[in-house]
């Protein structure tokens, strides 16, 4: 039966209801923006509405001050640049391609400022290094840095100084690996004002390109370049006249791009270098060069923030030093004859106050002041019985030393020469590491062998057995003398076979380790021939890894008694203040003469016109050492496996230092757990942004960084990650997590045995209090113990699979490692360990 109703077009409509008092939003939405008067006009102390003329004229009074203060901020920013006396605007050129000269475009860019002197322009221009040129039509100097093809390390320092980038192009030959490298770097360090050219190659007569080829490949060139500086308009071709006169205007007027790290912070390119060796001539550093020091003066004009001699410098390669004095330098006037010989008095603008900083980086540890225990009467037999074995005397400076070497009747010298490498870098491992189960407790064949170096020397029937390994070594082993080689010395030879297979043994061990990470994270399989309880005896259980308490200042080690420690909102505060630029010293545009205080002569001699000095100051504090911390985000070109603790090269503002860095998780956001805790990572993963952390100097400001590591071969070096810097926190709790496994080996509902986890009762009753999880997303804990052989009983909140896997998590906190500075000449270099490691 259905039922009646009304059709829709005969039902009567209501008008919506209408309050007289609407609501806020309502009233918000009616309003649409407009901000109604709450004040009556009879007040006297409101000013009457201006009529339409009158606020039309306000409007344009208060345009005009808009304006005119940007042209006061503009000029005030190029007042560095301007006059007969005025700092040169530095351009850095570039090349991207083998075939492309930096010469050629600094030439074309010279013929557009004066045609007459063309000639001489092209008989002065170097091939590498700097060259500076006067542009009346500009009223202004243009300082060329000319940098050959390839030197990545030589390219970004120059650029870290630089107003101006020039990226030359190849219209013939595309950007290989080396320039994709080198404008990766370039980007993530930061890059100034940037301009794109294009050259006719070397290699190529020059001839008339087809119109419209050529515009296609001018497009496709900024289509490539805007990847990595998005904002370029265009690229300048410099066979045109009229584009090489755009390209030298945009150079020569306006004021250059600030680098954001670089604001606020005081930096020179030299223009003169001079030495003056002191009187006594010994410094600490190592080498026959280096233990003459002296006075380190050089001449440039001060640019970015002021320079204060109470605050240190920075030597690129060569660490922190401290100011002297700063004296004036300005440009000799033309004398009676014109010839620029007029004398000027040296006038000293600044010299270091009692509030200047001194060189200590790290606090002294008072030893006496802990719990002290008297050395037992072995311990000291033993100290004298390693001084009596000393009996080789120490090799005196300047020599080379001479290394004696055991090995195997029939080695070579190339062979004997790997052997010596190879135990150097095991001794320097084992000593640098505090705790020696971090490096190989994940590898279960390396873990069992570390139980076994108790009995190696014990045999079976008590019997003296060092007699016998003593006529096996006279039988076996001969000594090898060799004499150290310069690090810069290549030679290429064949090695053995045995030697060869070694290595390659070596790299696939560590593309498994690598793989088997990514399969199993962190889990390991517990040792037969150790109890755990002794081999995890540094470890603990945590019922939750993000809220469980753990003390940040819980068995500190020796090294955090040195370190100084600062908040982190006392970082960010002081970083701001100090990037507004309030400190007090030399403004910038004075052309002076610093003179930095013991310096070793190597770095005198190190300089040249095509390898120009650089100096940064520094902000006060940033030579104290502490906890760095910084994100990381590899770089998808490079696919080798990254490990934790591997000798890298970081790059931050000014400095250039050696790390080996730990890696961890980096929380979405940058925030904190309610513990602080953080995972280890073992490598660094793809697609993942993780934190990487050393002990390092201090420095100010969200920096960016970038991670480089030394080719194979010595000569180059790689990109490896990017990121920028973390405020140094001290109470960051990196905590290394190692995972047991068990299986199960028979299910009764939620009540499992579990066998292979552990191997004697007495590791699981000590275990017993840890939470154990599975695969599964279960939890359960240890009920008992069953036999001899580590079967032990567990309960779990829900049904477990017999295709599941029972986990035990175990957690440590591990410790950064101390970094030190890079002395790289050229590409890649030697480095000179700073800190000792405890």
């Amino acid at each position: 039966m259905s039922t009646h109703h009304h059709r829709s077009t005969l039902k009567q409509q209501n008008k919506p209801f209408k309050s007289k008092h609407a609501s806020k939003s309502s009233i918000k939405e009616k309003a649409k923006g407009r901000v109604p008067i709450s004040v009556k006009r009879s007040d006297p102390r409101v000013p009457p509405l201006p009529n339409t003329a009158q606020a039309k004229q306000n409007r344009r009074n208060q345009a005009k001050q808009v304006q005119k203060a940007k042209r006061q901020s503009l000029i005030e920013a190029t007042r560095i640049f301007s006059g007969v006396d005025g700092a040169p605007r530095i351009v850095v050129i570039v090349p991207l391609s083998e075939d492309v000269s930096a010469r050629d475009v600094v030439l074309k860019l010279a013929k557009c400022i004066d045609e007459e002197h063309s000639e001489e322009a092209e008989k002065e221009i170097p091939e590498e290094g700097i060259w500076r040129i006067r542009a009346e039509r500009f009223r202004s100097s243009l300082q060329f840095i000319i940098l050959p093809y390839g030197k990545l390390v030589q390219t970004l320092d120059a650029a870290k100084v630089a107003d101006y980038t020039i990226l030359c192009l190849s219209t013939e030959t595309e950007v290989d690996s080396q320039g994709d490298t080198l404008l990766r770097c370039l980007q993530a360090q930061g890059f100034p004002q940037t301009i794109a050219v294009v050259s006719q190659p070397q290699s190529t007569e020059p001839k008339k390109p087809n119109q419209k080829t050529h515009q296609n490949t001018l497009k496709s060139l900024l289509s490539f370049t805007q990847y990595f500086v998005p904002s370029l308009a265009r690229v300048f071709d410099l066979t045109s006249t009229a584009d090489a006169s755009t390209a030298l205007r945009s150079l020569g007027e306006g004021k250059p791009t600030d680098v954001k790290w670089r604001t606020g912070r005081p930096y020179l390119l030299s223009e003169d270098v001079a030495f003056t060796p002191s009187e006594s001539g010994a410094g600490d550093m190592e080498g026959a060069d280096a233990t003459k020091t002296g006075t380190l003066k050089v001449t440039g004009v001060v640019r970015g923030a002021p320079f204060s001699a109470d605050r240190l410098v920075y030597l690129p390669g060569w660490g922190d030093f401290s100011i002297h004095r700063i004296v004036a330098a300005p440009r000799r006037p033309r004398g009676p004859q014109g010839d620029g010989t007029m004398d000027v008095e040296d006038k000293v603008l600044s010299e270091p106050g009692p509030e200047a900083d001194d060189l200590v980086d790290v606090n002294e540890v008072d030893d006496m002041a802990n719990e002290q225990t008297w050395p037992t009467e072995e311990e000291m037999n033993g100290k004298e019985a390693s001084v009596m074995d000393d009996s080789i005397p120490d090799a005196t400076v300047g020599t080379t030393p001479k290394t004696v070497k055991r090995v195997p009747k029939g080695t070579s010298a190339y062979q004997a020469a790997w052997l010596l490498e190879d135990e150097e870098v095991d001794s320097e491992d084992d000593e640098s590491d505090e705790d020696p189960e971090d490096e190989d407790e994940d590898e279960e064949g390396k873990a069992v062998k570390k139980g076994l170096t108790l009995f190696e020397n014990m045999s079976v029937d008590g019997g003296d057995t060092n007699k016998d390994v003593d006529v096996d070594e006279k039988e076996e082993y001969e000594d090898v003398v060799e004499e150290e080689q310069s690090s810069k010395a290549v030679a290429f030879e064949d090695m053995d076979m045995d030697e060869e297979k070694r290595q390659l043994d070596s790299w696939r061990a560590r593309q498994k380790e690598h793989s088997t990470h990514l399969a199993f994270p962190d889990e390991i399989d517990t040792p037969m021939d150790i109890p755990a309880s002794q081999r995890f005896a540094r470890y603990r259980g945590l019922r939750s890894f993000r809220t469980s308490p753990w003390d940040p200042d819980e068995n500190l080690p020796r090294d955090y008694a040195k370190i100084f420690r600062v908040g982190e909102k006392e970082w960010d505060s002081v970083g701001r203040r100090l990037m507004d630029g309030g400190s007090d010293g030399i403004e910038p545009g004075t052309r002076v003469t610093v003179e930095i205080s013991n310096v070793p002569e190597a770095a005198f001699k190190s300089w040249s016109s095509k390898n120009p000095f650089t100096i940064f100051g520094l902000h006060r504090h940033e030579h104290k050492q502490t906890v760095v911390n910084f994100t990381l985000q590899r770089n998808s070109e490079y696919t080798e496996p990254i490990r934790s603790k591997d000798r890298l090269i970081l790059c931050v503002g000014p400095r250039r230092i050696v790390v080996n860095p730990l890696f961890s998780q980096h929380l979405r956001g940058g925030a904190k757990s309610a513990n602080n805790v953080h995972k280890f990572e073992r490598f660094l993963r793809e697609g993942v942004t993780s934190v990487g952390t050393i002990y390092g100097p201090m420095t100010f400001g969200r920096l960016p960084i970038t991670l480089l590591k030394e080719a194979e071969d010595g000569n180059s070096l790689i990109l490896v990650a990017t990121g920028t810097l973390l405020p140094p926190s001290t109470t960051r709790i990196i905590s290394k997590r190692i995972i047991l496994t068990g299986h199960p080996i028979k299910i009764h509902k939620r009540t499992v045995t579990i066998r292979y986890m552990f191997f004697n009762p007495q590791d699981v009753a000590y275990f017993k209090p840890v939470q154990l999880h599975t695969k599964y997303g279960k939890v359960g804990h240890i009920q008992e113990s069953l036999g001899t052989h580590g079967y032990f009983k567990a309960h779990f909140d829900g049904p477990v699979s017999q295709m599941d896997t029972v986990c035990l998590a175990l957690y440590k906190r591990v410790w950064p490692r101390w970094s030190s500075e890079w002395k790289g000449n050229g590409e890649a270099g030697v480095h000179d360990e700073r800190m000792e490691m405890e």
